[in-house]
């Protein structure tokens, strides 16, 4: 039976996937790949504001009913799918609906990792770089956009997969949501792993579980062909500290434009810049 379900609401290219897969190591928790879950239950609350069905009964009563409904397809979901008493689910977009997840299933528990943006931001190049048989729908020479490393950074800054990420990360900074929400930098993750998920157990009130960083095995799996280059959730099975390398990937102006574009973010996750 499913005790909790936990949400999993991090940056891409920041190391979610390697998370879920370290959680997935101890047999009381089953974790997930890119889950579809939160797009349902955002869409059935789209049917339930508009249905005229519901807006013609007492608004209590069909609140209650609903958060009956949110939780208990959750759950149900996952109660056919896992006989581990803990889920975490992963999706970007869990993040800005704490307050939704809180209504249906209170003291609601959301992990975010990040990454220093200039990391996130070299990861995405290199792999635009290294795709070239790949039409990236990027550079435009037409409209002069995306057609240098600098003008990719605002690009991706403004799109998929990092622009709504951040976006969402900005507004639960703004808003305060933030103080419930887990935040782990994913190079203290690679620096000093067993601090870190020590920092995760406590949040998550569950019984710690020691892990073993040097042999991961990939337990969740998805198709990356359905996102494009960008898609990569194959994980590596040991645990290293992350190199930075976004001088001679990116060059001194692209760092600059991030740096200065998202000094929010620097000043929340104290980086050094």
């Amino acid at each position: 039976m499913i005790q909790k379900v936990f949400y999993n609401s991090s940056l891409p290219r920041a190391g979610s996937t390697l998370i879920q897969n370290i959680l997935a190591q101890n047999p009381s928790i089953h974790t997930t790949p890119t889950s579809g879950l939160y797009e349902m239950i955002t869409a059935c609350r789209g049917i339930f504001t508009e249905g005229q069905e519901f807006k013609a009964q007492d608004k209590t009563e069909m609140e209650n009913g609903f958060r009956g409904f949110l939780k208990n397809s959750i759950y149900g979901f996952y109660e056919k799918i896992t006989d581990r008493p803990y889920v975490v689910d992963k999706c970007r977009g869990w993040i800005n609906e704490y307050n939704l997840i809180n209504e249906f299933d209170p003291k609601a528990k959301i992990i975010c990792m990040v990454r220093d943006l200039r990391g996130i931001f070299t990861s995405l190049e290199k792999k635009y770089r290294s795709n070239p048989l790949q039409e990236h729908h990027i550079a435009n020479f037409a409209a002069m956009t995306g057609t240098t490393t600098d003008k990719r950074v605002l690009h991706w800054s403004n799109n998929v997969p990092t622009g709504p990420s951040l976006d969402r990360l900005y507004q639960v900074i703004q808003d305060g949501t933030h103080q419930n929400i887990l935040f782990i930098r994913f190079e203290d993750l690679c620096e000093y792993p067993d601090t870190e998920m020590q920092k995760i157990y406590e949040y998550l009130q569950i019984p710690y579980y020691q892990h073993d960083f040097d042999n991961i095995v990939q337990y969740t799996h998805e198709n990356d062909n359905i996102y494009g280059i960008f898609g990569d959730h194959i994980i590596k099975n040991k645990l290293k500290p992350l190199k930075n390398d976004w001088d001679n990937v990116l060059g001194q102006n692209a760092c600059n434009i991030i740096t200065e574009n998202y000094k929010w973010f620097y000043d929340a996750f104290k980086y050094n810049i």
